[in-house]
């Protein structure tokens, strides 16, 4: 029997084009041919994102808190940023992020989990990185929007893991880098994913290496 692995197999493209172009993503809609026939689908043109789970050296995970307009909630999130950069690699992306979002470095990466948002709906594919080795920036960076009023918190990695299960937070990146996080550190962090891994499944949208 095979390992379970997903494929990446385009279908044959007929056309594509952009339905709409909104103030941050555009909705993209493809025909094309799948099982002798042609199917229109439309979709979110994402450019693709990254997360970073930081723990410190008590297992303590860095959170922070900030609304969210489509589902008028504040949530308990990771940071996390799009890669709008152009040409910028992913793993810089996160280390931007990480300093914007919560004005800290971390001088350990590696890759945690990978993840499609919603493939159903959206093209969006999202790399998880875990970062150690956490430091305090010198100062802290000037926020804007929803990012204004973010809020920081240092939680258990046990904690975190609990109102997952609880079903207490509900941001797919927090709930995917918790509990990978939660098994790498029962297998003595095995099987992570050094920090310069390739990622075909963002390669595939010509983003980044």
């Amino acid at each position: 029997m095979r390992p379970l692995h997903d494929e990446i197999t385009p279908a044959e493209l007929e056309s594509s084009d952009v339905a709409f172009h909104g103030h941050v993503w555009d909705i993209r809609r493809d025909t094309f041919r799948l099982n002798n026939a042609s199917i229109t689908r439309e979709y979110m043109d994402h450019t693709g994102a990254v997360a970073i789970l930081a723990l410190d050296e008590h297992d303590r995970v860095l959170l922070i808190n900030q609304y969210r307009h489509p589902v008028r909630a504040r949530l308990w999130e990771i940071p996390a940023g799009l890669l709008d950069i152009n040409a910028e690699h992913p793993l810089d992306a996160a280390k931007r992020e990480l300093a914007e979002e919560a004005d800290v470095e971390a001088n350990e990466w590696a890759v945690l989990s990978e993840f499609y948002t919603s493939p159903g709906s959206s093209d969006e594919a999202i790399r998880i990185y875990l970062a150690r080795g956490i430091s305090a920036l010198p100062e802290r960076f000037d926020r804007e929007d929803e990012e204004a009023d973010i809020e920081k918190r240092w939680v258990n990695l046990d904690e975190i893991t609990d109102a997952v299960r609880a079903r207490a937070v509900q941001n797919p990146s927090l709930v995917t880098g918790v509990l990978s996080a939660f098994i790498a550190r029962q297998r003595d962090w095995t099987g992570l994913g050094a920090a310069d891994s390739d990622w075909p499944r963002l390669r595939q949208r010509g983003i980044a290496e």
